[in-house]
């Protein structure tokens, strides 16, 4: 297939386009900084482009058989950046006639499972608190998705972490898997690819944890 990777310096982009070239698929990884990516490969194109602009990102995308985004915000400080920059990703491929796109959000916007223990909930209390508005600009990010036409996937996972990928992960189409407090970003990156060709993950939020 021909992917196109957003976010590709990232610790989740960085998998996607990794694991993306050992499958053997063209990547074109779309970046600010060409510098900071340390992933090479034969079938490996690297674009330098304005994000926010979607003119910019139309040849990025034009042809592809799907876009994945890893993009996040870095820092709360960072708050409302993913939005606006999946915003304009939705523009040029709606221009493009792309349809299929996959993006990282977070298991707090999915639905709370039946039976979560009183002191998840309690924690998931918290960590909403602190991140607030880094889960915002993600509900934003996932508002566009649905007023849009793109046929798109939500994958939400717990916190993560740089440990190394399992396979071994628990996957809820339309919802969250219970007591699941971590996966890393290898396996984000490993159930984000295994969803490109799924029609049961369109137009849906995915929750993906150990």
């Amino acid at each position: 297939m021909k992917l196109t990777v957003f976010g590709a310096t990232g610790g989740t982009g960085r998998e996607i386009v990794r694991q993306a070239l050992a499958a053997g698929h063209e990547v074109t990884a779309v970046v600010r900084d060409p510098a900071r990516l340390t992933v090479t490969g034969e079938r490996l194109v690297v674009r330098r482009t304005d994000l926010s602009d979607p003119d910019a990102l139309r040849e990025a995308v034009t042809g592809r058989d799907a876009v994945l985004s890893g993009l996040g915000a870095r820092s709360r400080a960072d708050a409302g950046v993913v939005a606006r920059l999946t915003r304009s990703v939705l523009t040029a491929m709606e221009v493009e006639g792309v349809r299929r796109l996959l993006v990282v959000s977070a298991a707090p916007l999915g639905p709370v499972p039946e039976g979560q223990a009183v002191v998840d909930k309690v924690v998931l209390a918290v960590i909403n608190s602190v991140l607030k508005d880094v889960y915002a600009d993600l509900r934003v990010m996932e508002s566009h998705l649905a007023a849009g036409s793109a046929d798109w996937t939500a994958v939400r996972p717990p916190r993560l972490t740089n440990g190394r990928g399992t396979g071994a992960y628990r996957r809820v189409v339309g919802g969250t898997p219970p007591r699941g407090r971590s996966l890393a970003r290898a396996d984000v990156a490993h159930a984000m690819l295994a969803m490109v060709g799924d029609p049961a993950t369109v137009r849906q939020g995915v929750g993906v944890a150990y």
